[in-house]
């Protein structure tokens, strides 16, 4: 995923679409695996659910 793919504009205003990691703080975003969300910088990883 390109980094121009996690944003977009909702009337004038930048919307982030993925999440942050949060021992980085914003900025950062999580990779998204298929079964978890890992950041490359710290290493900070969570599982996800599939609901």
């Amino acid at each position: 995923m390109q980094k121009r793919e996690m944003y977009k504009v909702e009337d004038g205003k930048i919307i982030r679409k993925g999440k942050f990691c949060p021992k980085c703080g914003p900025g950062i975003f999580l990779a998204q695996h298929e079964d978890r969300l890992t950041c490359g910088r710290c290493g900070y990883s969570e599982l996800t659910t599939k609901d």
